[in-house]
């Protein structure tokens, strides 16, 4: 008579972090490209924040995370993924690498409960990724001409003699130029920073965040206009501007542009339970 000894065999489970952090080490190609962009200096390293507000938004709701993941959503985690892998060699580094970063949402989506701001996360996702730089490049100077036009119709309607040739302004006959940085790409990053992370921080609903975006752009777009008209009047003034004072009206600006936009896009009622 023989005796079989019978172990007990247990299914390895990882918790959603784990799988997540799988995930995440099988898109490494993008997190690799993402990286060197920031380290060897051709991009800016904004995107650390918005990394930074996910992982703490994150930590904050492990908790409510549902015990088994939804299969719609990791179906759809695993097609982006696909497509990312896909985009590898075929399409720029920054495109494959944005759709790296929604596999990963969808990936958390699926973990997620009921109501989960999935708007706002997939936004501040995209957000995470080197992207000021492009920004810069690709819509860089339509923004400065649209911002350079604007500030002339203001400036002529306080009475200043104005006039806008290309992205430069001839301002009481001194020639002004709209540099890069008055485009206001970084202004725009920042407050859609703001807007994605005080929707996540109070849960704000996908639909109503949604219908916020378009307030937030226009927002930008006032600010650095009114931030640009300052500068350009200060600047044709015989004695210039110093360059603190260039900084200080930036900050106001910046400060001015996040008072409006964090109030507009909070949850009135934050949901804390899922």
């Amino acid at each position: 008579m023989t005796t079989a000894l019978i172990l007990p065999c247990r299914p390895i489970r990882l918790r959603a972090a784990g799988w997540l952090a799988v995930h995440a080490l099988a898109l490494w190609p993008h997190g690799l490209w993402a990286a060197r962009r920031v380290t060897d200096g051709s991009d800016d390293p904004l995107g650390l924040a918005a990394c930074g507000v996910l992982a703490l938004w994150l930590w904050q709701r492990r908790d409510t995370l549902r015990a088994s993941p939804r299969l719609a959503w990791l179906a759809t985690a695993g097609l982006l993924t696909t497509l990312a892998t896909a985009a590898l060699f075929t399409a720029p580094p920054l495109a494959a690498a944005a759709i790296a970063a929604l596999a990963l949402c969808a990936h958390a989506c699926a973990w997620l409960p009921e109501r989960a701001p999935r708007a706002a996360l997939a936004g501040t996702a995209l957000l995470a990724l080197p992207l000021v730089a492009s920004l810069q490049f690709y819509v860089g100077y339509p923004l400065r001409v649209v911002t350079a036009q604007f500030s002339a119709w203001l400036l002529q309607a306080l009475g200043t003699a104005a006039e806008r040739s290309g992205a430069s302004m001839t301002v009481a006959g001194r020639l002004v130029v709209v540099d890069a940085p008055c485009s206001g790409v970084q202004l725009a990053w920042l407050g859609y920073f703001a807007a994605c992370s005080t929707a996540l921080f109070t849960q704000r609903c996908d639909r109503t965040f949604l219908s916020r975006l378009p307030l937030v752009g226009l927002l930008v777009l006032t600010g650095n206009v009114l931030r640009n008209t300052v500068l350009v009047a200060l600047e044709a003034r015989p004695q210039g501007l110093a360059p603190w004072a260039h900084e200080a009206v930036g900050l106001a600006a910046l400060a001015a542009v996040i008072a409006v936009i964090v109030p507009m896009t909070a949850a009135r009622n934050p949901v804390s339970a899922p």
